[in-house]
């Protein structure tokens, strides 16, 4: 306790030096080099662990997130600025809406558009915004390990992409590796990106070996290499490690002969215990509330409570297919799983270890199909766990949305908030486990047929093109969405859906236009009118109001 509580100190300290100079009080050269001392000696290192299209009813599955959950802080009202993988990241990344980050779709169709993808990211200022930027500024070693952006991309006969600021060890894994096997990765040398490809073993070769040149593998053993140069040297270090699972395959078919959608590692394919820590034959249908349920009743309403035009309108993922597919991504997560478990046992007692997902996913849950994008818990519900020091082990009432790392890294790191974030820190949940300032989370959605080619277009089919733009509030036992109905960009219709997780864990009625419910819908159709008068973008500070929507 005695080694926490001197780390904590060195953090309060550090926060008022920074904060005085960020108040434009001259810290002077001695208190440079004061902040310098104590920032080598105290602040804390952190690693994020980054999951690719994670969904919560994997959370069982996984025996690191059981050791998380009674070690450290978990966030059960945890959620995403949208259910879509760049978008989601680049709220991750700078603290900010999809509106302040200009990133609205994952892709900007081959540069026709600049709504989404690496291209949107880039062209919006968002690298230089990003909370990595000001922790190496200030001092901290920082990695970043795997799936960066979509269309941040490199294949043979492309020039490399640009370096990315704020990182002093880059190892970005390029999309290839969404199949597993043969993809290429980037370091830094001299400040600029080097190239090594990562051949798949062939065919006949054994099962260990392909395990080793494995994408999960890859970045496991990057991540372990950056902790090993970094967990004794005198500077912090900031690490994410992001991993593509459980994230389906692209191509139509898999490297190996037999691979399913969902490619595990070839040893977590076979047995009852291939799926973690629940036998594989406990996981059914039973474990996706939701899945057979019609689409007719979730159909949208208009303002005034008639009928609206319905979007959900696809051929349903049957029980039989949802079921397989749980399973597979179960076993592909366990490599996570393990590398998890790994870098708990690695970092010492000034580290934070945090675990999320960039979203969640649906399998069949709602009348859909398979894939993202919608509103509903299956797609917007995120694990969020923390352990630390100081960390109060328990679950939080806390709703918390991914624009609250950024800001919560850098008091972590001692640095003074920054007037363009949209989060709110968590670190004094840490410690105080009943604090709640935070209750809503927004939502802001483009419609995917906006840009196009998106990489799970392949096994997703139209289902992503016809979720509607949407904008939505969550609280923790409610959701209401407000859709544009019309899918032309310069046409609006708007539909309403209302749902209360009272009594039911998933969206089994739209309730808009529910005599018994208006109180509720009313409250938070004022949040969302709220919310869209805050428009500010880029850098652009947030207003108070604003700050205090989620309240």
């Amino acid at each position: 306790m005695q080694h926490v509580r001197r780390a904590w100190a060195a953090v309060c300290l550090f926060t008022t030096i920074a904060t005085a100079g960020a108040f434009g009080t001259s810290v002077g050269t001695a208190g440079a080099e004061a902040a310098a001392t104590v920032a080598a000696d105290g602040r804390p290192n952190v690693v994020v662990v980054m999951l690719d299209d994670f969904s919560m009813d994997l959370v069982q599955t996984m025996r690191s997130v059981q050791k998380m959950r009674k070690a450290g802080a978990s966030y059960p009202h945890s959620f995403v600025t949208d259910t879509l993988c760049c978008v989601s990241r680049s709220s991750f990344f700078t603290g900010q809406y999809p509106h302040q980050t200009g990133v609205l779709t994952n892709t900007s169709n081959q540069g026709r558009s600049m709504l989404g993808g690496w291209a949107a990211y880039a062209a919006n200022g968002n690298p230089e915004r990003a909370f990595n930027v000001r922790l190496q500024e200030s001092g901290y070693t920082t990695g970043f390990v795997g799936k960066f952006l979509n269309e941040y991309e490199w294949s043979p006969g492309r020039a490399l992409p640009p370096v990315v600021p704020g990182w002093s060890t880059f190892n970005t894994v390029f999309g290839s590796a969404y199949d597993g096997w043969d993809f290429a990765s980037t370091s830094l040398d001299g400040g600029r990106l080097r190239l090594t490809q990562h051949d798949a073993p062939p065919a006949s070769a054994s099962n260990a070996a392909k395990d080793k040149a494995y994408a999960g593998t890859v970045a496991g053993d990057l991540a372990m290499d950056f902790l090993a140069a970094n967990e004794a040297a005198d500077a912090p270090y900031f690490l994410e490690v992001a991993l593509y699972a459980p994230h389906n395959r692209t191509q139509p078919e898999g490297h190996y002969p037999g691979d399913p959608l969902f490619p595990p590692m070839f040893r977590d394919r076979e047995g009852e215990r291939s799926c973690g820590r629940v036998a594989c034959s406990k996981l059914t249908s039973a474990d996706l509330p939701g899945l057979g349920d019609s689409a007719k009743d979730n159909r949208p309403r208009t303002a005034s409570g008639k009928r609206a035009r319905a979007w959900n309108t696809g051929s349903p993922l049957s029980k039989a297919v949802a079921v397989r597919d749980l399973r597979n991504r179960a076993r592909m997560s366990q490599s996570a799983d393990r590398l998890i478990t790994k870098i708990l046992r690695t970092v010492g007692p000034d580290t934070y270890v945090v675990l999320t997902s960039d979203n969640g996913f649906h399998l069949g849950q709602n009348g859909l199909g398979r894939g993202k994008g919608t509103a509903y818990d299956t797609d917007v519900r995120v694990p969020l766990l923390v352990t630390g020091p100081g960390v109060v082990p328990g679950q939080r009432k806390e709703v918390t949305s991914n624009i609250d790392l950024a800001p919560t890294f850098e008091e972590l790191a001692g640095l003074a908030p920054v007037p363009y974030r949209s989060g709110l820190s968590l670190v004094p949940t840490f410690t105080q486990p009943a604090l709640v300032r935070q209750s809503y989370a927004f939502l802001e959605h483009t419609q995917q047929t906006l840009t196009g080619g998106d990489p799970d277009a392949a096994f997703s089919g139209p289902e992503l093109d016809r979720i509607p733009s949407y904008t939505a509030v969550r609280s923790r036992l409610a959701l209401l969405v407000r859709l544009d109905l019309d899918p032309r960009s310069k046409r609006t219709s708007w539909g309403y859906e209302y749902y209360s997780y009272r009594q039911d864990r998933w969206e089994r009625r739209n309730a808009f236009a529910s005599p018994r419910r208006k109180p509720e819908v009313d409250l938070l159709m004022a949040k969302l009118a709220a919310f869209d008068q805050c428009r500010e973008v880029r850098a652009q500070p947030v207003s108070e109001a604003c700050r205090r929507l989620r309240s």
